[in-house]
């Protein structure tokens, strides 16, 4: 039973999130860098992966017997790690395409910003898709291997982790669609590659199904991960995204949007629950 909801689950983040885009993109959002859409989705998304990380993960780790400077310790383990993988990935795009100028924030792992100006910089029109699709791939692996661990944890936390992922991979995967899209005029084959990255998200749920499951006793530290890695994604790549200057109204929207992230995480939690 735990097994099917993770395939669930961990489909609904991965394609869910590529047909949420494609549908956000036909409706006007996501058309240009300046759009107000995109930056109400990164709002959004930095708030629900800070309350799913907050609220939960860490709250449901902290009351195993696993000690609480060992989990601290897995935490800040993880945020290294990810910012460690963010460097390999800038290092790996500047030497694969021999750009002698600094990569702008934002372009690596976790690459939640306008593809558009990122990734069609980086990479020329033939390679820039598959290496989009590439890293996507490996991105939506590891997604699924953390819903896998908040579902073993928990059935409601493993709900909660999904909407949280699907959350953030909607704009990241808005992005994809674009360069896809410039590297190739069929926007229906550009659909259906991002969304065959995206199932690989079910693929990693499976993988951590087995893994975490032979694992118990490390459970905690896999949910001291996983938030390390939403904590990560929030406050590395999201949240610079909306430090921009902006009028008082667009300020108040953007917080809006960041509470609003928060709330659906704890409406979601609470019907989880009551289910």
């Amino acid at each position: 039973m735990t097994l099917i909801a993770i395939i669930l689950a961990t489909l609904a983040a991965g394609i869910g999130s590529v047909w949420l885009a494609a549908l956000l993109m036909r409706l006007g959002l996501g058309g240009r860098a300046d759009s107000v859409g995109p930056q109400h989705l990164l709002s959004l998304a930095a708030g629900a992966l800070l309350a799913t990380a907050f609220m939960h993960l860490l709250p449901e780790a902290f009351e195993s017997q696993a000690g609480a400077h060992d989990l601290f310790a897995t935490l800040l383990v993880g945020v290294v790690f990810f910012f460690l993988l963010d460097k390999a990935e800038l290092w790996h795009h500047g030497h694969e395409h021999s750009h002698p100028a600094p990569a702008p924030h934002g372009h690596g792992a976790h690459d939640h910003a306008h593809h558009d100006h990122g990734h069609a910089h980086h990479h020329g029109p033939r390679a820039g898709g598959w290496a989009v699709l590439t890293g996507d791939s490996v991105h939506c692996f590891g997604d699924g291997i953390l819903i896998a661990s908040a579902f073993l944890a928990d059935i409601r936390l493993g709900v909660i982790a999904a909407v949280s992922v699907l959350a953030h991979e909607v704009p990241h995967h808005m992005g994809d669609l674009v360069v896809l899209r410039q590297t190739s005029p069929n926007r229906r084959m550009a659909l259906v590659k991002v969304s065959l990255a995206g199932a690989v998200t079910a693929l990693g749920g499976v993988v951590g199904y087995f893994l975490v499951g032979n694992l118990q006793e490390f459970l905690p530290y896999f949910l001291a991960v996983a938030s390390s890695s939403f904590v990560y994604v929030a406050l590395a790549d999201l949240i610079p995204q909306l430090q921009k200057r902006l009028t008082a109204r667009e300020t108040i929207a953007q917080i809006a949007w960041l509470i609003a992230g928060m709330v659906i995480v704890t409406l979601v939690s609470g019907a989880a629950h009551a289910h």
